[in-house]
């Protein structure tokens, strides 16, 4: 029996196994090994797909997966913290790229709707493939990590709006106003639809599915609630994506959503791996190389568009010009979500064959620059804000809101805590508590408008600049506390720190142990990697489980710090000499006194002889809400004591036998 898309299917994913190989090994990323798999297996290539037709059947359901998984993501209350760069920040960006965008084209001889509808792909940057760079290079909670993040939140939003807009961009509608009308009883109606199965019918439905422990019955349900609600999307005539994502925020905020976001992970990968394959296939490469130039033009314009729009966006939400720059050129290829929605623009006529190949032809490029344009993304920025700008503004806007430089006191043998995230605020702290004086260097303009009404002693600024740090009295400081997630902005701290002082203490926080040795050769003096300072507490507890001796831990622990936590990272390594757990048979219990027996409670233990006949010792008691320590021949025993005794577990045993209930 011949089924012609399972010849189709082997050739796809054997095809894509070889080039991902490749890709990897040159740390290239996955979704653009798809599409040169698409390209090679297209039309355009070797022609290994007989009928496009039946991939983008595969592709379309990738689509649908993608948009119910970003839908399940979606949670109102976990985006709230950031709405300000979701809304501010992401609509900026993107008007501003429509607008940008739509001007070129007008210019060009494009009509009103084509223009707007080109601005419309060019404004939709890749989520795939800037989320999993960022997460790779652990920027995600950088302060650019975060703006790029609330931006292309976003963009995952708008673009459902986008895709009910494009119909009315043909201006083939007699009555734009009746159509916007029926439209809106449409989004009407199935916000209501969603507003009720998310409240009333879904999650009493999981319950029960969750209930029979069925894992199978749980995906088959899940699943299906993603193609139910994206079939009756369909029959309204709106999209199925959108119908994907409405099923995606019905189960978001339910307590079910993160297991059914790993449930349906694997098929969605599988599936949107054929939605990029698919893309791919629809490049004409003798289309690209003949108008190569043309091509290249269009990309470097996209690139400064984009890049500029979103620079503009992160400077509006008032951070510094080196991590605005860092955020646009994060955010400036053409992503997945425009490929989705330039089918729609191509069925309606608003793309021609020839501008839908050239847009195939930039979208493509501009992803394949991504990675590359990540590896000097740190070099770009602080060569444009430093050298071509001569940026060293410790307060880009709305200067009046925060602490400025010259309020902050003249400090000397302080300490400098660099970022105010969880370890930043602990050392103020611990600082504040010693009576130590300290200030603060922070990005968030929102942190430092609230923390300085509170009074803590910050300042807005980027600490890469030598001139914030000379602000801070940074050469007259003890120590420096550098406490924030950029591993590269980490590295530009030490080195402009060591510029101003080169007798300052420098203390590092740092995610992963791999980035401890470059920070010590940048001046650094001491490096703490998060991995494995917590093993160490972890294992500290342990032995003071197992009654090892305080200063014997202390010792052992002091060994793996002083060794760059060697111990922890060789695969090989020698048990250190003096750790000894090597105790005699003890065990220490905490026992309920249950007894009424006179020979144990309401007499002395003097005179119990508890230790002569049961081989324990008794070395506290509780009770009620008080804990006895002094521990004599005089005290007694009560009905209802805790008693912690220590003993061979044997005599132990046997103790607690005699405090039962008679």
């Amino acid at each position: 029996m011949d089924i012609p898309i399972l010849d189709d299917v082997v050739i796809i994913l054997g095809l894509a196994v070889v080039v991902l190989l490749l890709f990897q090994r040159l740390k290239l990323p996955t979704i653009l090994g798809f599409l040169i798999t698409g390209v090679i297996a297209g039309p355009h290539g070797l022609s290994l797909i007989d009928d496009i037709h039946n991939i983008e059947i595969l592709a379309e359901i990738g689509v649908i997966l993608l948009l119910f998984v970003i839908g399940i993501e979606f949670s109102l209350r976990r985006l709230s913290l950031i709405k300000r760069t979701i809304l501010l920040g992401g609509a900026t960006q993107v008007f501003g790229s429509i607008l940008l965008a739509a001007g070129a084209m007008l210019l060009l001889n494009y009509n009103l709707g084509q223009s707007i509808f080109i601005g419309f792909l060019i404004s939709l940057s890749s989520t795939a493939i800037v989320l999993k760079l960022l997460q790779d290079r652990g920027e995600l909670n950088s302060p650019h990590g975060k703006i790029v993040l609330g931006i292309l939140i976003f963009q995952d939003i708008i673009v459902i709006p986008m895709m009910l807009l494009t119909p009315l961009l043909t201006g083939e509608a007699e009555n734009i106003g009746l159509q916007l009308l029926y439209m809106l009883l449409k989004g009407l109606l199935v916000i209501a639809v969603v507003l009720v199965s998310a409240r009333y019918v879904v999650p009493k439905m999981l319950y029960l599915v969750a209930q029979t422990k069925s894992k199978e019955l749980f995906i088959l349900s899940i699943v299906a609630i993603c193609f139910m609600v994206a079939w009756f999307t369909s029959s309204l005539g709106l999209s199925l994506a959108l119908g994907a994502f409405m099923a995606g925020l019905i189960i978001s905020e339910s307590e079910y959503s993160h297991q059914a976001t790993s449930s349906i992970l694997p098929f969605r990968e599988i599936f949107t791996s054929f939605f990029f394959v698919s893309i791919g296939m629809l490049l004409d490469v003798n289309f690209l190389l003949s108008n190569l130039p043309l091509v290249l033009l269009l990309t470097v314009a996209t690139f400064l568009v984009n890049t500029v729009v979103a620079t503009i966006a992160a400077r509006i939400l008032q951070y510094p010009l080196r991590t605005a720059i860092l955020a646009g050129i994060a955010l400036f290829q053409v992503g997945e979500f425009a490929f989705i929605l330039s089918k729609t623009g191509l069925k309606h006529g608003l793309l021609s064959p020839e501008t839908y190949q050239y847009f195939l032809s930039v979208s493509i490029m501009t992803m394949a620059l991504t990675p590359f344009t990540f590896q000097f993304s740190q070099r770009i920025a602080s060569f444009i804000s430093l050298k071509l700008l001569g940026s060293n503004e410790p307060i880009p806007f709305d200067q009046g809101q925060t602490t400025t430089p010259d309020e902050l006191p003249e400090l000397e043998d302080h300490i400098v805590i660099i970022g105010y995230g969880i370890n930043g605020r602990n050392v103020a702290k611990a600082a504040r508590y010693a009576r130590i004086p300290y200030t603060i260097i922070e990005m968030n303009a929102i942190t430092v408008k609230h923390e300085s009404q509170r009074g803590e002693p910050i300042l807005f600024g980027d600490a890469v600049h030598t001139m914030i740090l000379s602000h801070v009295n940074v050469h007259k400081a003890r120590v420096v506390v550098i406490a924030i997630s950029d591993p590269e902005a980490t590295k530009r701290i030490i080195s402009a720190v060591r510029q101003v002082s080169e007798k300052v203490h420098i203390i590092v926080r740092t995610r992963f142990i791999n980035e401890m040795q470059e920070n010590y050769m940048l001046g650094a003096n001491e490096v703490i990697p998060e991995e494995f300072e917590t093993s160490i507490e972890i294992f500290t507890r342990v032995l003071s489980k197992y009654l090892m001796p305080r200063d014997e831990i202390e010792q052992f622990t002091n060994q793996i710090r002083s060794d760059n936590y060697e111990m922890l990272r060789s695969l090989q390594h020698t048990p250190a000499t003096n750790l000894s757990t090597e105790l005699p048979d003890v065990e220490v219990a905490s026992l309920r006194v249950y007894t009424y027996d006179e020979t144990i409670i309401d007499i002395p233990l003097m005179e119990a002889k508890l230790r002569e006949r049961f081989n324990i010792m008794i070395v506290g008691i509780k009770r009620h809400d008080k804990t006895l320590l002094n521990i004599d021949g005089k005290t007694t025993l009560q009905h209802g004591d805790v008693v912690y005794v220590v003993g061979h577990p044997d005599d132990v045993y046997r103790f607690n036998l005699n405090l039962k209930e008679e």
